[in-house]
């Protein structure tokens, strides 16, 4: 389940608490008059079922809470309550399966931000790639797939445009489309400082590489990896699942083209270059329609499972007036 702290305005707690009320995913509603300093208002409680939370959000924007106080979420891992039981019974779906919007637009909205951190780990990836590129060796390229972190951008820029959140794509579209050639000019010049000093040279990316040439030798398999990479990507994000060996799926098909494209450009062989370069762009693509695709139709059962809820009327936004409301819990 999730728990919400809600934060309401006096003269729109009590239609918070009436529309918590009226919706069987909610559980264990609590109210705390006049608790909240900063914004001053009452503090609300509960617990809701994953498959219902959409529409109770929904409801509390629809109310303008997040405008006027504030609304925050968080997973519960352990619910031990008869009544969270009746609400996960009594409300449409299943809570493993449920795909609460707000939540996974704020697990990768940090994520997509051109950061020296994401820099970092992008360049540190590609420069480990392209050793074991050089040296035909698989551990290095797995190596360099647990520390790429495309995951988050590639995510944001599918989320971004099934969402219709314009600064999530422009944001995550900047990470990648900056990420990567940074990533790959070090990397030329890492491989040039290498080669300088003796460490490697242009007869090892010439050579026979039978366990990593897959990488610069796009077909359809490759896309077909990248559309199943995507797939599993972004069901892990919607399930609330741990993304971080999804995230090793991910950069097995980004990370060791990238690297790829880097030493054959520092060797000038140009043909390999662009056979990376082409991998890299068919994985990309592949990967953000998958997961556009998936969230797509995630959301369309979703709304056949359980249809959006009714607006609220313009009457229950309304302040009430009268009376101090006593501390209560339902």
């Amino acid at each position: 389940m999730l728990h919400l702290r809600i934060i309401a305005p006096p003269h729109l707690s009590d239609a918070v608490v009436k529309a918590l009320r009226a919706d069987g995913a909610v559980a264990h509603l609590a109210v705390l008059p006049g608790a909240a300093v900063q914004p001053p208002g009452d503090v609300i409680l509960c617990d809701v079922a994953r498959e219902g939370a959409n529409a109770v959000l929904d409801h509390l924007r629809t109310l303008g809470v997040e405008h006027e106080g504030a609304i925050a979420i968080d997973e519960s891992a352990v619910v031990l309550s008869d009544a969270a039981q009746l609400a996960a019974a009594r409300t449409p779906g299943t809570g493993a399966d449920a795909v609460v919007w707000e939540e996974i637009e704020h697990r990768t909205g940090q994520d997509t931000r051109l950061s020296a951190t994401y820099l970092v780990l992008l360049i540190v990836a590609t420069v480990i790639a392209a050793v074991g590129v050089l040296l035909d060796q698989p551990i290095l390229i797995v190596g360099a797939m647990v520390v790429g972190p495309e995951f988050g951008p590639l995510a944001g820029l599918s989320i971004g445009l099934v969402q219709g959140r314009r600064p999530m794509v422009v944001r995550s579209a900047t990470a990648l489309a900056v990420g990567f050639p940074v990533a790959m000019a070090v990397t030329v010049a890492a491989t040039w400082v290498m080669t300088a000093a003796g460490l490697v040279d242009r007869s090892m990316l010439l050579a026979d590489r039978p366990l990593t040439d897959f990488i610069w030798r796009p077909d359809a398999l490759s896309w077909i990896v990248g559309f199943l990479a995507g797939i599993a990507g972004m069901v892990s994000i919607t399930s609330a699942r741990s993304g971080a060996l999804i995230g090793v799926l991910i950069s097995v098909t980004t990370v060791p083209a990238a690297a790829n494209v880097a030493v054959a450009a520092a060797y000038g062989v140009p043909h390999e270059a662009w056979g990376s370069a082409l991998q890299l762009l068919i994985n990309l693509a592949a990967i953000v329609a998958a997961g556009a695709l998936t969230l797509t139709a995630q959301r369309l059962w979703w709304r056949r499972v359980r249809p959006p809820a009714r607006p609220v009327s313009v009457a229950a936004r309304q302040p009430r007036r009268g009376g101090a409301r006593a501390q209560k819990a339902v």
